[in-house]
C-alpha cells in the first residue's frame, strides 16, 4: 500500500520523500521520523474513525475500520511512546494486546475489567498498570488473569479518577510520553481538561451509522487545533496528525 504526504511541503533540508510502500520493512524510519516528537514529555490521542466520526465499523470494533497499514502506523506511535493509555471499557468490548515497545496502562473506576483473559501478553514483557480508585483495588485484585498487572491506585472525586491524577501517576513512574488510545469516554475526559496535545487521526473511508461517536463528554469544552501533517494511502483513507494551537506566552 502506498503511503504519500500530503501535507506539509518539505521545507529546506527535510526529507524530500514524499511517497513510499507503507508495508515495506525500509519504510518504518520513514514513519518514524514522520511522529517524532521533540519533547520528552506529552499526551497523544491516537484513535481511528469512520468519515461521520464512528469509533467502530461495521463488526462493531474498530477492526473493521483499520488496515494493516493503519496497524503498522499504530506500532510506530507505540514504539515512540512510554506508554499505551486505554479505559477499560475498550478491554471489556475488543480485549486488548500488551504492546510490545511500551507499557499498557488501564484506567477503570469500578474495577471492572469483566476479564482480565482480555488483556493478552502475546511475546511482550512489558508492564501492565492498572489504575483505579483506592475503593476498587479489592475488585481489580480478585479479577483473574491480572497477577502480572501493577494496581496503582489513584485519588478521585466520586469515584471517577480526574485525566489530572492519571497523567501524575503515570509520570511519578516515569511514563511521560503517553499515547491514549481510547475509548471515547476516556478520549473525550483528557481533551475536556485541555490535556491533549497531540491528537492522531486515521479516518477510514466509510459511513458507519448507528454506533458511537468518536469522543464522548458530559462536560461542555472547546479547543483548537491545527494541522501539522497529513498522509493519504492509495485506499483512500487519510492519516492526521493535530497539534494543540495554544496561545503564545506574553
Amino acid at each position: 500500500m502506498t503511503l504519500t504526504r500530503v501535507f506539509p511541503d518539505p521545507a529546506p533540508g527535510d526529507d524530500l520523500v514524499r511517497t513510499v510502500d507503507g508495508l515495506d520493512p525500509v519504510s518504518r524510519d520513514w514513519l518514524l521520523r514522520r511522529y517524532a516528537r521533540e519533547t520528552d514529555a506529552y499526551l497523544r490521542v491516537n484513535m481511528i474513525g469512520s468519515l461521520n466520526g464512528s469509533v467502530t465499523g461495521s463488526d462493531g470494533t474498530s477492526d473493521s475500520l483499520s488496515s494493516r497499514l493503519d496497524r503498522r502506523i499504530l506500532g510506530v506511535i507505540r514504539e515512540l511512546s512510554d506508554v499505551v493509555l486505554v479505559g477499560a471499557g475498550s478491554v471489556r468490548a475488543e480485549g486488548y494486546v500488551v504492546p510490545a515497545r511500551a507499557a499498557l496502562a488501564v484506567v477503570t473506576s469500578s474495577g471492572n475489567l469483566a476479564a482480565g483473559q482480555r488483556l493478552s501478553a502475546a511475546s511482550s514483557d512489558r508492564p501492565v498498570y492498572i489504575l483505579c480508585p483506592h475503593s476498587a483495588v479489592g475488585r481489580v485484585e480478585a479479577t483473574e488473569g491480572i497477577s502480572r498487572a501493577c494496581i496503582v491506585p489513584v485519588d478521585d472525586v466520586d469515584g471517577l479518577l480526574s485525566p489530572a491524577a492519571i497523567l501524575a501517576s503515570l509520570h511519578e513512574r516515569g511514563l511521560t510520553r503517553i499515547v491514549c488510545e481510547g475509548g471515547p469516554v476516556l478520549a473525550g475526559r483528557l481533551f475536556a481538561a485541555d490535556l491533549v496535545d497531540e491528537l492522531c487521526l486515521s479516518v477510514s473511508p466509510q459511513i458507519v451509522l448507528g454506533s458511537r461517536a468518536l469522543l464522548e463528554s458530559e462536560q461542555a469544552a472547546s479547543s483548537r487545533f491545527s494541522l501539522f501533517q497529513l498522509l493519504l494511502d492509495d485506499q483512500g483513507a487519510t492519516y492526521a496528525r493535530w497539534e494543540r494551537a495554544r496561545p503564545a506566552s506574553s
